[in-house]
């Protein structure tokens, strides 16, 4: 898989969050809870650290997770977090994710500062309210499993059930299952969705460890 020259995807908390906006209507504020357990580390795989306020350590399988960690994989390294309310988190390599908040059936706010995840969480349950923050834009979220990262040279959006909403400069596509969207550069709109043919969906998983 190509990836995106890593240059692009390091970014400041401030100046991330001012060039954004929430694209999931409905959103609500969820209240803070910092050092509030949130799930576990269900499997980690080479080297991946985690932040919590000024300690910064590795993570090993079994770790809680709490809310404002923040967690970051090497270049060999894969997470997969358990989150409340059967909700799964799976991160490639050299990735950094900030939980930012999260309350199992309700949703809260994540944010992809570099790399690839997946989010998943099973269709029937219960459809959640979350925000994802990425460099380049905004992914309003209902409850779904969905893949965002670097794909074949462009920042990708492919959702498999559920729909998303991704917004990035003024303009805010709708993903349905299947579908996928690109964002070739930070500030840019995303393209119209469109249909994922199976390799990419299959390479998109692969680069988080996911078996399609």
């Amino acid at each position: 898989m190509t990836g995106i020259h890593r240059s692009h995807w390091p970014i400041g908390r401030r100046t991330f969050i001012a060039g954004c906006a929430i694209a999931a209507g409905g959103l609500f504020a969820l209240p803070t809870r910092a050092g509030t357990v949130i799930g576990t580390a269900s499997d980690i795989r080479g080297v991946v650290k985690r932040k919590r306020q000024q300690s910064n350590e590795g993570l090993a399988t079994g770790a809680e997770i709490m809310e404002k960690d923040l967690v970051a994989t090497g270049a060999d390294g894969f997470a997969d977090l358990k989150l409340e309310g059967d909700t799964r988190i799976l991160l490639g390599n050299q990735s950094e994710l900030l939980l930012d908040s999260f309350i199992a059936n309700q949703g809260g706010t994540l944010e992809l500062g570099m790399g690839q995840m997946v989010f998943d969480r099973p269709e029937g349950l219960p459809k959640v309210d979350l925000a994802l923050r990425t460099t380049f834009g905004m992914i309003g979220v209902r409850g779904t499993k969905f893949f965002c990262g670097p794909s074949r040279g462009v920042f990708g959006v492919f959702v498999e059930h559920g729909q998303v909403a991704v917004e990035g400069g003024g303009v805010t596509q709708l993903v349905g299952p299947g579908e996928g969207v690109e964002i070739a550069h930070p500030g840019e709109a995303p393209n119209k969705p469109v249909l994922w043919k199976e390799p990419r969906i299959v390479e998109a998983y692969a680069s988080v460890g996911l078996k399609r």
